[in-house]
């Protein structure tokens, strides 16, 4: 792993300042973390605190749907378009640009009077989280040049953005029982003021390299392509892939996304330079990514629903129980970088990857009358063992070898990944379970019996993407120096 200390004429992109090797990169990459946390946090957050928000503001079930759907959309289409701007603006101005408009679209989603001004301020919010979250690991990357170093900072930057995920339910029940909905976006107003004020004093300024032409046609295509994808797999989740708007949605991301390929073909700054895709450790980390996003985002959704709809917990209740998979999780991540150190990236991703699947396939067996001490605690302890490694050890794949001046490219391209697995693992197994269920509920099934099959093929079809990401782990291998 290497980053180019000056820009060259070569390069197409603002390069940032080399760092200098100081104490203070740790407390950056602190302020680093918790902004990442804050942008996977609100992807899940809100999930708690949506029945009291639909009340107050008088939201149909179509539109309470959109108050996750108007962060995630922008969020995960305007990812690369965000990287590429990160690197050619300069990492550390993009990453106040984003953190700074992200704080305020929470604090107007807090002061929201009406439904239309809540979803305009979530998609703000996620077109915000596109600038912020890139940068930040392109900063990360740059922050820690030696290869100990960065794999002990994406060690922990990742165990803190993983634990995003896991947080999200125990906070949300928490700030919605004790201050009302409002509370779930605006505590993100002091972390980010704490943020913006730490970096520009923890991170050098940006140096400015040799600017070229935005390849504004590809930016085009790709957002549209990822926009009508995204839009699409989210809507499949509720209307079903047959559904006339869900399969025109999909063919329009197929047609968007040809173009885009058509267009970089023949563009003289591309914004996604296909040269990436031959550092095969690059290609590996996101296919790797993509299908660990499509495993994490059903398994959250799904077990939360599981835990308040078949074991009948309440909202805190259920986060708490969040509280052992989170805690496993930071663990792990933060005690991968000597492991990895010892036996090489791929390994580690790999067992990784298949602890995680055991999990999922040890909470499959959940029966409707579940215990969580008998039957739960377990399975989400092997999660969070599995996904803490293999959420570090992907992305130390997907950003290897990558230079300073794509460093905002590679952050792009795996929070995509992430993100549009995530809504593809949603899309597809969530129409699977409603089958299934519906099928039980058919047959006779009580409504925990039913919803409790349902949910269980949920986790064996996560369980099954952890392992397809296992063999991707160890089968695509690049020709150059182990990974280690």
């Amino acid at each position: 792993m290497h980053t180019r200390p000056v820009p060259t004429p070569a390069d197409s992109s603002t390069i940032d300042a080399p760092v200098a090797v100081h104490p203070r990169r740790w407390w950056a990459l602190a302020a680093l973390a918790l902004a990442q946390f804050l942008v996977v946090l609100d992807a899940s957050i809100v999930n708690i605190a949506i029945p009291t928000l639909g009340a107050d503001l008088d939201l149909d079930p179509a539109a309470l749907a959109w108050v996750i759907t108007a962060y995630v959309l922008p969020f995960g289409s305007l990812l690369l378009l965000g990287g590429r701007l990160a690197d050619r603006f300069g990492h550390r101005r993009i990453f106040l640009v984003g953190t700074g408009a992200f704080l305020g679209a929470s604090a107007l989603a807090g002061l929201a009077t009406t439904g239309e001004l809540l979803l305009a301020a979530r998609a703000v919010q996620g077109a915000a989280a596109a600038l912020l979250a890139p940068a930040s690991l392109a900063l990360v990357t740059r922050l820690f040049s030696s290869t100990r170093d960065r794999a002990r900072a994406l060690g922990i930057w990742g165990a803190v953005a993983g634990a995003g995920s896991a947080a999200g339910v125990l906070l949300g029940g928490v700030l919605t029982a004790a201050f009302g909905w409002q509370a779930v976006f605006f505590v993100n107003v002091p972390v980010g003021l704490i943020v913006l004020a730490a970096i520009p004093f923890l991170v050098s300024a940006d140096i400015p390299g040799v600017r070229t032409r935005l390849d504004l046609a590809g930016a085009a295509t790709v957002t549209g392509a990822l926009v009508a994808l995204v839009a699409g797999l989210t809507s499949a989740e509720r209307l079903g892939f047959a559904d006339p708007l869900v399969l025109g949605l999909l063919t329009g991301s197929v047609v968007l996304g040809a173009a885009f390929l058509v267009v970089e073909r023949r563009a003289a700054d591309p914004l996604v330079p296909f040269a990436t895709f031959a550092n095969r450790a690059v290609t590996a980390g996101n296919l790797v990514m993509l299908l660990i996003g499509g495993a994490m985002i059903a398994l959250f959704f799904a077990l939360s629903v599981f835990l308040q709809e078949v074991m009948h917990l309440d909202a805190l209740g259920a986060g708490l129980t969040q509280l052992p998979l989170a805690f496993a999780l930071v663990l792990v991540a933060g005690m991968i970088p000597p492991v990895v150190a010892r036996f090489g990236v791929r390994a580690v991703l790999a067992a990784s990857l298949l602890v995680f699947a055991a999990g999922l396939a040890w909470l499959a067996a959940a029966p409707a009358d579940a215990d969580f001490l008998v039957h739960v605690l377990g399975p989400t302890l092997a999660i969070g063992v599995g996904l803490g490694g293999a959420f570090v050890t992907a992305t130390q794949l997907a950003v290897h070898g990558v230079d300073g001046g794509e460093a905002g490219l590679a952050g792009g391209l795996v929070n995509t990944s992430q993100q549009v697995g995530g809504a593809l693992g949603m899309g597809v197994l969530a129409t699977i379970a409603a089958a299934r269920t519906e099928a039980l509920t058919t047959a006779g099934a009580s409504v925990e019996s039913a919803l409790a099959g349902g949910f269980s093929l949920v986790f064996l079809g996560a369980a099954g993407l952890a392992v397809a990401a296992a063999v991707v782990a160890v089968t695509v291998r690049d020709r150059g120096a182990r990974l280690g």
